[in-house]
């Protein structure tokens, strides 16, 4: 009896616990009853508008404010209860996927107010602006792209969300919600016999579409990107790869640069007779490591642009640029106005133009320089002779290595050092004082 007795005591004393945590959990600030949401909104008059639209986050919509706000204090603004960029994870946890093959920025910032309003809205998902609105809000030039083109991709026009998960992809890069291929097929019927006469009887069902066609649309039929080249646009596949026949239809007639010479031979003559060739059209993968086959958004057939795609071999002087574009754009704020004279990055670089100074493909010159004399090179943008009447040329020894010359080189790092006028030095001072040792102080 006694025994029986102890049980039911903790039972009951087990119950009772449950009862006060779940209540302390849906009301641990100790809200009169009746007062949840409400009494909020009795100092939030203007609040109760924005309720009125269709579409209200679920807490605020059953008064639950302090499910993200504390009422007394906070170390957050806005009284939140929490990091604002963890606040929304607490209950959409699993808004990105396991092992994510790639995850929207601002989801890995926990900027989800950058797209969703937490109170209400007058859009599904509680969404800023509607469809594709919002999305073009930062991929600006896509969405110019898009307005420009003369062929539109019919899922552009039904939503980026056609193709595109805004949080994260379990599959795919760029947020696609399936692997590329098996994305296209959902809606393009590949067994159809107008799909192979399109491609000419090759065998492209589970090839890459996006190496020929641009997904959001473009200004050739087909959606093909806006620079084809020749053998595709002209529909000759056989030009370069075996027959449509062949076990080894998608094989190339050959490799590497060697593929490529049939039709370029006179450039290909032209590198070859240089001392110093960039070493990537000499691998395997020869003019492919550079150029894309088909068809590109880029002129020339090139993979990305200038910089992303000098930058996948040249990471270093890429993330060297980025971090003193942005010292020189803190130094410019705390200047306060005050001009600062000199600059820390080179423009061309920048920009993307890394071939205003560079071959991309040979040269007879250093670091596959345009130009043997560096003077020569640096005076197609600068008029040194304004800038300095510093002595330089073949005939200026440099006082600090008798076996070179004097050149812009000699006082300028052209990626930038971290010094103003891309100087080694932080004054000119300390440069000239370099070689001119009798003017120190």
């Amino acid at each position: 009896m006694k025994l029986r007795l102890k049980w039911l005591f903790l039972a009951i004393l087990v119950m009772s616990l449950l009862t006060f945590s779940h209540s302390y959990g849906q009301n641990k600030f100790k809200l009169k009853p009746g007062a949840q949401g409400q009494l909020c909104l009795n100092c939030h008059d203007t609040f109760k508008e924005k309720l009125k639209n269709p579409f209200v986050h679920t807490p605020v919509k059953t008064g639950d404010c302090t499910g993200c706000h504390n009422p007394h204090t906070s170390s957050h603004g806005k009284l939140l209860a929490e990091n604002p960029n963890k606040i929304c994870v607490k209950c959409h946890e699993g808004i990105v996927p396991q092992n994510p093959k790639s995850v929207h920025p601002v989801v890995m910032e926990g900027n989800c107010v950058k797209c969703h309003d937490p109170h209400a809205s007058k859009y599904k998902f509680v969404l800023l602006k509607p469809g594709n609105e919002l999305c073009l809000d930062c991929h600006k030039s896509i969405g110019d792209a898009v307005a420009k083109a003369r062929f539109k991709h019919a899922p552009v026009d039904k939503g980026c969300v056609s193709c595109h998960d805004p949080h994260g992809s379990a599959k795919e890069r760029y947020l696609l919600k399936n692997e590329l291929v098996s994305l296209c097929v959902s809606c393009h019927r590949t067994d159809q016999p107008s799909f192979s006469k399109q491609h000419m009887n090759y065998p492209v069902a589970k090839s890459n579409c996006s190496s020929c066609h641009d997904a959001h649309g473009s200004n050739r039929a087909g959606i093909l990107f806006d620079n084809v080249h020749p053998p595709v646009a002209n529909k000759v596949c056989t030009q370069c790869h075996e027959a449509p026949t062949s076990p080894d239809a998608l094989k190339t007639k050959r490799t590497g640069f060697e593929l490529c010479r049939g039709c370029h031979s006179r450039m290909m003559n032209d590198v070859f007779s240089k001392n110093r060739i960039h070493w990537p059209l000499v691998d395997q993968k020869g003019c492919l490591n550079c150029h894309k086959p088909h068809a590109s958004p880029q002129k020339n057939l090139l993979r990305g642009d200038m910089n992303s795609l000098c930058g996948k071999c040249h990471i270093d002087t890429l993330e060297s640029q980025k971090k003193l574009a942005e010292k020189e754009k803190q130094e410019n704020a705390a200047a306060k106005g005050r001009v600062v004279k000199g600059i820390l990055t080179h423009s061309p670089i920048q920009q993307g133009g890394c071939d205003a100074c560079h071959s991309s493909h040979a040269s007879d010159s250093d670091f596959l320089l345009k130009q043997p004399s560096v003077i020569k090179l640096c005076e197609s943008c600068h008029d040194w002779s304004k800038h300095t009447n510093h002595p330089m040329g073949e005939k200026v020894i440099d006082p600090r290595n008798k076996n070179v010359t004097t050149q812009c080189l000699s006082c300028h790092i052209s990626h930038g050092s971290g010094y103003r006028y891309l100087i080694p030095f932080p004054t000119v001072t300390d440069l000239c004082n370099q070689c001119h040792k009798q003017y120190r102080r």
